[in-house]
């Protein structure tokens, strides 16, 4: 959430960063500083009210002591009628602080001034590229004939279990599926992040503190008997641990990374964009959340860049970095950066990683801070990124490395897997 102070300081200029991001209700900035305005007057009529309320008492104790009863109950009449002034204004004050938090939840983040203007992803910019093409060897199949002839993943038994959308892994597509969660999660833990395994449903108080509501409410599962959200992402129970939490300097910057399955209704278009593992509404992720000092958080923004580029390289899959244009960010982001691998038999590139720089935008919302040299409460900047998300990641191994006699699998995985390749039954 954008911080009013900073709205009414910086009017055109936080008009001038949202047209970058094409948010379309620029006239919301207005509609927010007017109801700010009308908030501050009232609360400052409410406060002069109470003051003269807390006078009148003072002054009719004098009173009474004295002797003075006509006089003191002259006065409680006075109080009397200034209370019912008071809890009138207090009324008014209540529906404005709705209706100014309901709107205020509508502004996206400010993106930085990095971020180039443009509508969708053909106006992103590659930053770097990185790894081999593969050459695939005559007849290779994409990775939703692979699975079948390999007995992987079974969509059709998924689907009759949930609905279409949610893939059944089996033998050693199991085996492939948890050798890499805890590859990766190895490779979190070695760089210095804590793992954590947190619930995979939060309530509504946490999805609004890392933005998933009210933007993205109909892209969550809702228990609505519970008032629960199943998680679309690590990310928003993971960064809530520390909500309306003062974390001390010495915990900084706090570091964190976590697996759990994720959850998402919608499903995308229609067509090969959606087939297999493509676009799927349950899949595996590792995540890494950081909470830093705002001076630090561009610079951690690039290690952590750096810290999924080594995954892939060590996973040999050929990608690029991207960073995206205002109109292809994501409602709470700053500055995001997109990975992309190549899918050789499919002949695209295939989303596995956002990362992104939030700056206070969550935690404003979740009231995370920390205590500057003078002791002043500040907001702390939180980040994350995904490493890595697991469906297109799998589709790329198997598409790339598919050879006669089997799937060749990375060095990395070896261990983990137990075997060099999978072989096909």
């Amino acid at each position: 959430m954008l911080q009013v102070n900073v709205i009414r300081q910086n009017a055109a200029w936080v008009k001038e960063r949202l047209a970058v991001r094409n948010f379309s209700n620029i006239e919301l900035v207005d509609v927010i500083l007017s109801i700010d305005d009308e908030l501050r007057k009232i609360k400052f009529s409410t406060e002069a009210i109470q003051s003269t309320i807390n006078a009148a008492s003072k002054e009719i104790g004098i009173l009474m002591a004295k002797g003075d009863k006509d006089a003191a109950e002259v006065k409680k009449n006075e109080v009397s009628t200034l209370k019912a002034e008071l809890a009138e204004k207090t009324v008014v004050l209540d529906e404005l602080e709705i209706n100014f938090q309901k709107n205020i939840l509508l502004l996206p983040n400010l993106p930085h001034t990095s971020v180039a203007a443009g509508k969708s992803a053909e106006d992103n910019e590659q930053i770097r590229s990185g790894g081999k093409m593969p050459q695939l060897m005559e007849g290779a199949q994409p990775h939703w004939e692979i699975i079948k002839s390999y007995d992987l993943i079974d969509f059709e038994t998924g689907a009759k279990i949930a609905g279409s959308g949610f893939p059944l892994y089996k033998g050693k597509g199991a085996k492939l599926q948890r050798a890499l969660i805890q590859c990766f999660l190895d490779y979190n833990t070695a760089a210095g992040y804590t793992e954590f395994i947190p619930p995979l449903m939060v309530n509504e108080a946490t999805a609004y503190g890392t933005g998933q509501l009210p933007d993205k409410e109909g892209q969550m599962y809702h228990i609505t008997a519970d008032g629960l959200y199943l998680i679309p992402t690590a990310e928003v129970p993971v960064t809530n641990v520390y909500a309306n939490e003062i974390i001390k300097d010495a915990s900084l910057p706090v570091m964190m990374t976590a697996y759990t399955p994720c959850f998402r209704r919608e499903a995308g278009s229609f067509g090969s964009d959606v087939r297999g593992l493509n676009r799927v509404h349950q899949f595996d992720k590792v995540e890494i959340i950081q909470m830093v000092h705002p001076q630090d958080s561009y610079e951690v923004l690039e290690a952590m860049v750096a810290h999924v580029e080594q995954l892939l390289n060590l996973l040999e899959l050929p990608y690029r970095v991207l960073r995206l244009c205002g109109g292809d960010m994501g409602f709470t982001s700053a500055l995001t950066y997109d990975f992309e691998v190549y899918s050789a038999a499919q002949q695209k590139w295939l989303e596995v990683s956002s990362v992104s720089n939030f700056e206070t935008f969550q935690t404003n919302r979740m009231k995370i801070r920390y205590k500057d040299e003078g002791g002043k409460t500040q907001l702390l900047h939180s980040l994350n990124g995904s490493s890595l998300a697991l469906p297109r990641i799998v589709a790329a191994l198997l598409e790339n490395n598919q050879t006669a006699t089997g799937i060749q699998l990375p060095k990395f995985l070896h261990s983990y897997f137990g075997d060099t390749q999978i072989v096909k039954p």
